[in-house]
């Protein structure tokens, strides 16, 4: 089973929980030309969201985003699998950050049905570094 894995950055921006809001930071991302290997919304509370961007290009982004005068906080580290589905495609990573010893904050997923997955992997900043060397990335 074939994958590749890499570290990635995210960014993230507070906001109102309003419709919309996710349109206009893409929208303004899209503008400055700031393409994204994924995005991600998570509710803060009842009245907020976190606006997650994981750019392609880190410099670039940071650099478009502040001359802009875009507010945006990171980055953040993750890491990024993307490869062939398979049954338990995902398990050897995690078997691999176990026996670091390496907790897996949070992760998210998704399939494309044509047989490949992309998957993002969170760990704490602390572990970050003994996950990196674990998967050797």
């Amino acid at each position: 089973m074939a994958y590749s894995i890499r570290r990635i950055d995210y960014f993230y921006v507070t906001v109102r929980d309003e419709p919309g809001e996710a349109y206009r930071l893409l929208a303004r991302l899209a503008d400055l030309g700031i393409n994204l290997l994924a995005f991600a919304a998570i509710p803060m509370g009842s009245n907020n969201t976190q606006l997650w961007v994981f750019p392609e290009d880190t410099p670039r982004a940071i650099h478009s985003a502040h001359k802009a005068g875009m507010q945006i906080e990171g980055p953040n580290h993750a890491i990024l699998v993307q490869g062939d589905d398979a049954l338990a495609a995902i398990a050897g990573i995690h078997e691999q950050l176990y026996e670091a010893n390496v907790n897996v904050y949070a992760s998210s997923g998704v399939s494309d049905s044509k047989g490949s997955y992309g998957y993002i992997i969170y760990i704490k900043p602390e572990d970050y570094g003994r996950a990196v060397a674990a998967l050797r990335i």
